[in-house]
């Protein structure tokens, strides 16, 4: 599919609260997949907490895939504290959110019909 990144998606799970005290952790977890060129998703599902810093990371991962050629995919559940606060300030219209891991992940091609499996009925 046009547009989609090379290689298998990484999933990088961020913690439950993102504040001041661990957002350079979250920051180098996600630095270091954004620099291999490929889809990560930054999975926020859990995520019920995020402060400034933590925000700021996000925009800077964003920043960081667009000048290293990767693809940067946020997965924040919708109607949570974490995407209210995004709405607010309008990082939903900044960064690149998904309400699911599902709809994050790149899409696949149905199985041609030639290679599909017969129904046995």
């Amino acid at each position: 599919m046009a547009g989609e990144p090379a290689g298998p998606a990484v999933i990088v799970p961020l913690p439950s609260e993102i504040d001041i005290t661990n957002s350079a952790a979250a920051w180098a977890s996600l630095r270091d997949m954004l620099d291999n060129r490929g889809l990560v998703i930054a999975d926020m599902t859990g995520t019920t907490f995020c402060d400034s810093s933590g925000l700021r990371m996000l925009v800077a991962a964003r920043d960081r895939a667009a000048s290293s050629g990767s693809a940067l995919r946020i997965v924040v559940t919708p109607d949570s504290p974490v995407a209210r606060t995004m709405s607010i300030l309008g990082l939903d219209r900044m960064l690149p959110i998904y309400p699911s891991v599902r709809e994050a992940l790149p899409a696949h091609p149905p199985a041609h019909p030639d290679t599909a499996h017969p129904d046995p009925c």
